[in-house]
């Protein structure tokens, strides 16, 4: 069996971001028989993922001894699961295929650095209640789930999710409800996981409504991967039913334009039109979109899904990561290739999630020279230099050939009051 059929891409190094930004049917490689009735049925989807290493054997011929190694390890750490569809996005034939290494285990999954963390955001000494994550002041991380459409090997929550590391997750929501019921300052919810779109939709309208009746939560949110693994889950009654919940934010999480195919972009269209805002979380990963060209194809893709990028985190330090975590310079070189060379709607804001729970924290090329009271000396994207005058101080001393003739300030009896 071979998932070749239908890759008209060719792997990362050598594709053009005019080849990225095309929107293609995503191929069925070793699923070409299925019925559309089975392979548009989401729960179809979920049945028959890739779980096993017979499996990706029989999938992968160019199954490399490093791959081979880290799926038999998976089942201690964090389980391998890749929906068809998504499968059908892999290169068969390139082990640097950029789908392929967000969910195909490998070996160095088991070296562990000592800076790494099982735990990299601090979500456990956050946790009032099991389930819930309360880190910042007006905002609760509701975790509904341990279940993933899909498994992401770089996931910061690998010791929670599938539960392979023993963790024993079991959300109990009457005691989260309860939690936030009882906390006035929490005004916004972010539902995540795991993947709270794996809830059947009676579930789901269930909790959501739940929640709409706590009088100071102003709005919910909901994190998935769902649309990018499954974007059959996204059918007419959900996005029907979460339509209800408004304001109701849903933020996906996208890291290659290559993802973005004509399944998904449909699937984020029926939530756009449901008045959905939709936002995109990408991470920056070795080998996979650490690249200029790369970047700029996701970030304008996703605007034509109607989805905003959102932020661009840079890897967590969970354990084992370390093969793909590409480096701080070089998130920070990739956002000097963004700003001012597309729409700033394109341009995310990049974070670190500060390891041990302090939260994100912006990171940004240095744009801002040098400032006093006085001024502000600034460079734009082509590393041109301006100044930009404070109002505020004593007046600065100017040359003749700069001076202008400032507009008379009006005399404080005269000053009309609003």
């Amino acid at each position: 069996m071979s998932a070749a059929s239908g890759h008209a891409e060719a792997s990362a190094g050598n594709s053009t971001s005019h080849e990225y930004k095309a929107f293609l049917a995503t191929p069925r490689g070793a699923w070409a028989q299925v019925s559309d009735a089975d392979w548009n049925d989401w729960r179809w989807q979920l049945k028959h993922r890739v779980t096993t290493l017979a499996q990706l054997e029989k999938l992968l011929p160019t199954l490399t001894p490093e791959e081979r190694a880290g799926v038999q390890l998976a089942g201690s750490k964090l389980a391998m699961a890749i929906t068809p569809h998504f499968f059908g996005l892999i290169h068969p034939d390139d082990p640097r295929c950029p789908i392929r290494r967000q969910v195909v285990p490998r070996i160095e999954e088991s070296t562990v650095r000592s800076w790494e963390l099982s735990d990299p955001c601090g979500e456990d000494s956050h946790s009032p209640v099991p389930g819930i994550v309360h880190r910042y002041p007006d905002r609760v991380l509701f975790l509904v789930t341990d279940r993933c459409a899909a498994y992401c090997r770089y996931c910061t929550r690998s010791r929670l999710v599938s539960n392979a590391a023993g963790y024993d997750f079991q959300p109990d929501f009457d005691q989260q409800i309860d939690y936030i019921a009882r906390t006035p300052a929490v005004r916004d919810v972010l539902l995540s996981g795991g993947d709270p779109l794996l809830l059947s939709d009676d579930k789901l309208e269930s909790l959501l409504s739940r929640l709409r009746a706590i009088p100071h939560l102003e709005f919910l949110r909901i994190g998935t991967r769902i649309p990018i693994f499954l974007p059959q889950r996204i059918t007419e009654s959900l996005c029907a039913m979460l339509r209800k919940f408004h304001p109701l934010f849903i933020s996906i999480h996208a890291n290659h334009p290559r993802e973005l195919t004509l399944e998904v972009r449909d699937a984020l269209i029926g939530l756009a039109d449901a008045g959905i805002p939709l936002g995109n979380q990408s991470v920056l990963l070795r080998h996979v979109n650490d690249d200029a060209a790369v970047m700029r194809a996701l970030v304008q893709k996703l605007l034509l899904c109607r989805v905003r990028p959102y932020y661009l985190y840079q890897c967590d330090p969970i354990t084992g990561s370390a093969h793909l975590r590409a480096s701080v310079r070089r998130g920070l070189e990739l956002m000097e290739g963004l700003r001012g060379h597309t729409t700033g709607y394109a341009v995310p804001q990049y974070v670190i999630d500060a390891p041990g729970g302090g939260g994100k924290v912006p990171v940004n090329p240095e744009y801002v020279l040098s400032r006093n009271a006085d001024r502000v000396v600034i460079r734009n994207f082509e590393g041109r230099v301006f100044e930009y005058i404070e109002g505020a101080g004593q007046p600065i001393p100017i040359k003749p050939s700069e001076a202008f003739e400032a507009p008379k300030t009006p005399e404080p009896s005269r000053v009309r009051r609003m």
